[in-house]
């Protein structure tokens, strides 16, 4: 949190995403990617209506500074009334938009998402983003994407893995100390 936030107080909010590895990774050595708020590329379009951040994967020409397993892509765009994007998604990826506030128009029959909702998208190569120039304010949203794994999940508690026998196993390594070490 921002010295202001911490001074003052406020309302704050946040995501948790979790992705899942292909079970070809999952047992790899754990690690930790830690990009300060200053470090994530950003984005504008020409006529200014709309900017992105790009957590993950590429949007308006940048892309991401960190590392996944599998193509992903987790953008934060703000729309200002009026503007619109056709964004690149590679067709066959499982995807999503979900809107932190306002109201948007989403997908090729420009369907009204509102603040809170989820819109799941079909198959393509390219998601419409727009927000009515009559809106009363900008559209906050996160795009999702992510190419399917295709493979069975067993999950338990806050472990995921492909099978029962993985999850068991999980937990003896949890609960043994042998589940990895990050050094920060």
């Amino acid at each position: 949190p921002s010295d202001e936030f911490m001074r003052d107080g406020g309302v704050m909010h946040g995501f948790q995403i979790w992705v899942n590895l292909p079970a070809r990774d999952k047992m790899m050595p754990p690690r930790y990617q830690e990009i300060p708020a200053a470090r994530i590329p950003r984005a504008t379009s020409a006529d200014g209506k709309l900017t992105v951040r790009v957590i993950a994967g590429t949007a308006l020409g940048v892309s991401a500074v960190i590392e996944t397993r599998t193509p992903i892509h987790y953008l934060h765009f703000t729309i200002q009334p009026g503007g619109e994007l056709a964004q690149p998604v590679p067709a066959g990826d499982n995807a999503l938009v979900y809107l932190i506030s306002g109201q948007a128009q989403v997908g090729h029959e420009h369907k009204r998402v509102r603040e809170g909702q989820m819109a799941r998208l079909g198959d393509g190569d390219v998601v419409p983003l727009a927000v009515p120039i009559d809106a009363d304010g900008p559209a906050e949203l996160l795009l999702l994407a992510g190419t399917p794994l295709n493979e069975p999940v067993a999950r338990y508690g806050p472990f995921v893995m492909n099978t029962r026998t993985e999850i068991e196993q999980a937990i003896r390594d949890y609960e043994s100390g042998r589940m990895g070490r990050i050094d920060f």
